[in-house]
C-alpha cells in the first residue's frame, strides 16, 4: 500500500494545477525542476502518449501507476 501512496504523492507533485491530470507541460516542468533541462515539450507529448491508455493526451493517476506497476 505505501507504494501506491507514494505514486499518488508523486502524481500530485507532477500536476501542478491539480486538475488529476498530467499534460506534456506539466511533465516536462517536473524533469526541469528534477535537474533534466534537455526534455523538449515534443519528448515530453510523446511520453505522456506512451503511456496514455485512453488517447485523451494527458495521464489520469490510473495510467500513471499502471506504467509504474508493470
Amino acid at each position: 500500500m505505501a507504494e501506491i501512496e507514494e505514486a499518488r504523492r508523486q502524481f500530485e507533485r507532477i500536476d501542478a494545477d491539480g486538475d488529476g491530470f498530467i499534460t506534456a507541460a506539466e511533465f516536462k516542468t517536473a524533469l526541469a525542476q528534477g535537474g533534466d533541462w534537455n526534455v523538449t515539450e515534443p519528448v515530453a507529448e510523446a511520453v505522456i502518449k506512451s503511456r496514455d491508455l485512453d488517447g485523451d493526451k494527458v495521464l489520469s493517476f490510473d495510467e500513471f501507476w499502471a506504467h509504474l506497476s508493470k
